[in-house]
């Protein structure tokens, strides 16, 4: 994984990176053009406790491990930040995930983008220097967070820092405040 000399990965989201890069390695399995996909962040030590059977498919190098349930019911529709307004999390999650692909455009390109959103879209889709990222950003329930993110035209490399997505973030972060109380 790269990350920026002057941004190392601090040590209490070391479990964290760790849950995103699996994350995203696992979603690139099925390559790029898929949906947003959401997932839960629990200990993997009360995941073996609670689910004895996934033993074989999970290890546990670390008491601070984190394990992904992808929340295979979440289907966000075109306004990816309304649907992460109604969703909250019981006690037992400890962070949340969220894997997305996105298009965008050299600086140079931006002049002659549409203003309409619709046709913004079909523009940066059919743009001849567009360029294609997945990110995968994830929150703690303390707030703090991480991101990792490829290009598909670098997929070798792995990018990754604290605020590569910081509305995203804040997102993700909200989800904990709406499950307060839930179990």
């Amino acid at each position: 994984m790269s990350s920026a000399p002057h941004q190392p990965v601090p040590e209490h989201l070391e479990p964290l990176t760790a849950a995103l890069v699996e994350i995203e390695h696992h979603v690139a399995h099925g390559g790029w053009d898929q949906p947003a996909r959401l997932f839960a962040l629990v200990p993997t030590a009360e995941l073996l406790a609670a689910e004895p059977s996934l033993a074989g498919q999970l290890r546990e190098s670390s008491p601070d491990e984190l394990s992904s349930v992808e929340q295979e019911d979440f289907h966000p529709g075109a306004d990816l930040l309304t649907a992460l307004a109604g969703i909250g999390w019981g006690a037992g999650v400890h962070g949340v995930a969220l894997c997305t692909e996105r298009s965008f455009l050299p600086a140079s390109a931006e002049p002659e983008l549409p203003e309409d959103p619709e046709l913004a879209a079909e523009y940066v889709a059919r743009h001849p220097q567009r360029e294609d990222i997945r990110v995968v950003v994830g929150v703690l329930r303390d707030g703090s967070g991480y991101g990792v993110a490829r290009l598909a035209s670098s997929p070798q490399e792995l990018l990754a820092g604290n605020d590569l997505v910081p509305a995203l973030r804040r997102a993700l972060a909200r989800t904990f405040t709406a499950g307060e109380g839930q179990s």
